[in-house]
């Protein structure tokens, strides 16, 4: 079916009315974010098997997450270009396939620092699986009522990806850890030949794909370099030389990479794309709304489970209502956008955010579960299902199709950086960790972290409609 089929509810007005092979193909593409989300989670959970079992300290299991998100995150940019030049479809089968092959072989290994490797590998086709997968997404449902509606049904397998991975991840690593290496491959080979049968084949190119190498090195070596120096903040210092050289250099590479797209006939970004108000503002929300996310996340996960002693599964279930949230949401959240605006729908959900890290500031030696966590919980969640996807909808919106694989890119590569640091700067707020009183410092910080988000934000809304400078 040719991929106007695909777009056949274009035309409004109406409702939104999609066939069997549109309705696959958004699973499809969703299923990529899902898979993201049990990646993540699980591997938070299994982390204490893994090191018991190769006998690593933490600094060194730490990459088992630390080493996933350099990669994905230094690649990302990258990774969305080449979903542009070189096919959405092509892009995803044969990273989502890289990423079945790396999970198995993650889950066979008997050398701790051959799963190390497996994890970074498995980020860098994971940087190439999620921009294809949204930019396949953004071209596939035409921007307004079809993609508010597509990025809504999106967000809801983000969260389901996410919670579910907590809960499954803690109940199988209590039987082995490798089963979290196993359980993604079913759904990543799943997706490939999913994406195989409905999604139509990448047109052919009119002209020669030129790569742009100047760009490419500069880029993934300070984006590379930026999450590495970030990640490692916690164990070396933000005031260490390592740390200090670390954000110079990746300063140094950033700036080169714009003067090389300044003067490259084809260049890997356009950089006319950065200079949209718009744009740039839902990066930026997005950007801190994660690093807000992550801190409130390990804050949480270090004052149930390390200071109070509860078990990952009891965890997760304070986090489900979360989820369920989202799930409840998640479908309506087309027809709020379409009704009062994407800007405004993100906004409330943002708003959400600053009293549900207010009530964590009332967390007590003992966790109070329906006047604190309960609420706090339920709060996140709907922050979750209104911000995500319409942050998504904005940093995307009057891009043209050919650019779409790099705006996605940018988003996740925002949202990934933006976590990094706001895990970073929380961790090391809140070191060492080992009395209530060193917690509430770290609920302040996530907190001004929200509220700075929720300014970014308020600058879209001054900002001119649609994508200028192209």
């Amino acid at each position: 079916m040719a991929k106007q089929d695909l777009r056949e509810a274009a035309a409004p007005p109406g409702p939104v009315r999609w066939t069997v092979r549109s309705w696959v193909a958004l699973l499809v593409f969703s299923g990529v974010i899902l898979l993201d989300g049990l990646e993540n989670s699980m591997i938070a959970v299994a982390i204490p098997e893994i090191q018991r079992e190769f006998g690593m300290d933490a600094s060194t299991a730490q990459w088992l997450t630390g080493g996933y998100f350099l990669t994905f995150g230094g690649f990302l940019l990258l990774g969305g270009r080449s979903a542009d030049l070189f096919g959405r479809r092509r892009t995803l089968v044969v990273a989502m396939a890289v990423f079945a092959a790396l999970s198995l072989v993650g889950a066979v290994v008997d050398d701790g620092a051959l799963v190390i490797a497996s994890r970074f590998l498995k980020g860098l086709a994971a940087a190439f699986t999620a921009p294809a997968a949204m930019s396949l997404l953004t071209t596939t449902f035409p921007e307004g009522p079809q993609r508010n509606r597509a990025f809504g049904i999106f967000n809801v397998f983000e969260a389901s990806g996410y919670s579910s991975g907590l809960l499954v991840g803690g109940l199988i690593a209590a039987v082995s850890w490798r089963a979290t290496f196993v359980l993604p491959i079913p759904l990543a080979v799943l997706i490939a030949i999913g994406a195989v049968l409905v999604v139509p084949k990448d047109p052919p190119r009119r002209e020669r794909v030129r790569l742009d190498p100047g760009g490419t090195l500069t880029l993934v070596g300070g984006t590379m370099l930026l999450v590495f120096t970030v990640v490692s903040v916690p164990e070396a210092g933000w005031s260490s030389l390592p740390t200090l050289a670390g954000f110079a250099v990746a300063a140094a590479l950033l700036a080169a990479f714009v003067g090389v797209e300044r003067v490259v006939k084809a260049p890997l970004i356009r950089l006319g794309l950065l200079r949209d108000r718009s744009l740039l503002a839902a990066n930026l929300s997005i950007a801190l709304l994660y690093g807000a996310a992550m801190g409130f996340q390990f804050l949480l996960t270090q004052y149930l489970q390390t200071l109070n002693g509860w078990e990952p599964w009891q965890f997760a279930l304070v986090l489900l209502p979360a989820g369920l949230m989202v799930v409840v949401i998640g479908p309506k959240l087309g027809a709020m956008m379409d009704r009062f605006g994407v800007t405004t729908v993100a906004m409330v959900g943002l708003v959400s955010f600053v009293p549900c890290y207010l009530l964590m500031l009332r967390i007590g030696e003992d966790p109070d579960l329906w006047t604190v966590l309960m609420p706090v919980s339920l709060l996140w969640g709907v922050g979750f299902a209104l911000t995500f996807a319409s942050l998504m909808v904005a940093g995307t919106s009057g891009v043209p199709d050919e650019e779409q694989g790099v705006a996605a890119g940018l988003l996740n590569s925002s949202l990934q950086i933006g976590g990094a640091f706001g895990l970073a700067i929380v961790t090391a707020t809140i070191a060492p960790a080992t009395d209530l009183a060193t917690y509430r410092p770290g609920v302040w910080v996530i907190l001004g972290i929200a509220v700075l988000a929720i300014a970014a934000q308020a600058v879209r809304r001054a900002a001119p409609g649609g994508i200028f400078n192209r």
